[in-house]
């Protein structure tokens, strides 16, 4: 596992858009190959998704081939509801770089048999030939996409319940009553991100910092979904210094000494400047 550690939300944000504009010009996507994209929704990768639309304006990377597939949707949310992941998406990152329309996978949350949809939307994956990279955040109990606590760490696409916890988090968006929150999501599974070919994790802030840990110091366990990363060959966490007071020292200064013998840091934080 890969940890960068960044300055701040904005230096993490940055770092996170140039490794992956990076990996899409290595790949040099053509309509016959594209690149595989996993993208979450959420505070976290806002400030990435900002970066890659100003990379994408400057011409310095293109769209135009790569598939992306979203982690998660709310269930019986309206698809044009400014919550809604779809809503999201669009108004946060694909109204504004040059992706084709049918390019985009979404989860429908309000199919008419969500089972079929989660099983139609793992065959688009697999018809698809896999991600290529599966972009992610982290919620304050570890969940990735909405893979909670005592999730199967083999999981695949399916429809998921979510806990208190999760509703009181996302509240904030539903003028803080939890009572408008949908109570059920579809998500991706833990499995299905585990069979990308790359994984970058975005943890960002002192809510995250237990979460962080988990992931990083403790075994895999599946109440803390994110810790499965452990075992992925291409696993990467890019995270603040202020998400990382938890962390054992010895930990911290491990992955800061690394991280400056290598360079990891001003590589691609200075990459497309």
């Amino acid at each position: 596992m890969r940890v960068v550690i960044t300055k701040n939300y904005d230096e993490m944000s940055k770092w996170a858009a140039h490794f992956v504009a990076k990996k899409i010009l290595d790949a040099n996507p053509t309509a016959e190959k594209p690149f595989k994209l996993g993208c979450p929704t959420g505070s976290s990768p806002l400030g990435m998704y900002k970066e890659l639309i100003r990379l994408n304006k400057a011409g310095v990377i293109s769209f135009k081939n790569v598939i992306t597939f979203n982690m998660d949707e709310y269930v019986g949310l309206p698809e044009e509801h400014p919550e809604s992941y779809h809503s999201f998406m669009w108004n946060n990152f694909f109204n504004f770089i040059d992706i084709k329309k049918e390019n985009v996978h979404i989860l429908n949350g309000n199919a008419p048999d969500l089972l079929v949809e989660c099983d139609h939307y793992e065959q688009m994956i697999e018809d698809a030939g896999g991600i290529d990279l599966f972009m992610g955040g982290i919620g304050p109990d570890g969940h990735i996409a909405f893979n909670e606590p005592g999730s199967s760490l083999t999981s695949k696409t399916r429809v998921k319940t979510l806990t208190t916890n999760t509703l009181q988090a996302n509240c904030r968006f539903f003028d803080n009553d939890i009572r408008k929150v949908p109570k059920q999501a579809l998500t991706v599974g833990v499995g299905t991100v585990m069979s990308a070919k790359e994984i970058i994790i975005l943890c960002s802030g002192h809510t995250k910092a237990r979460a962080l840990k988990h992931a990083i110091e403790n075994g895999v366990n599946h109440m803390w979904t994110v810790s499965m990363l452990q075992m992925h060959q291409h696993g990467n966490i890019v995270c603040d210094e202020e998400c990382c007071c938890d962390l054992n020292v010895s930990t911290y200064q491990y992955f800061k000494d690394k991280q400056r013998i290598e360079g990891l840091v001003e590589h691609f934080a200075d990459m497309f400047e």
